[in-house]
């Protein structure tokens, strides 16, 4: 379970770096799927930040798992 959860936490934080990198750069074209979700457009940078933010909250519950 720990390793699921460390997996995904990386997979959103690359997705949420990639979106914020695309958003502000206009480079990695393609390679986020933030850009993707049609239901998304103009809300981009929030969904990013929201998903670095996921991240974190994951990477902090894995660790808490891990002390306890």
């Amino acid at each position: 379970m720990k390793q699921l959860l460390e997996f995904l936490g990386v997979a959103l934080l690359f997705q949420g770096a990639v979106g914020l990198v695309h958003r502000l750069t206009g480079e990695l074209r393609g390679w986020g799927l933030v850009q993707r979700l049609g239901f998304l457009d103009g809300y981009e940078t929030y969904a990013s930040v929201a998903l670095i933010v996921l991240a974190c909250a994951l990477f902090a519950a894995v660790r808490s798992r891990r002390a306890g």
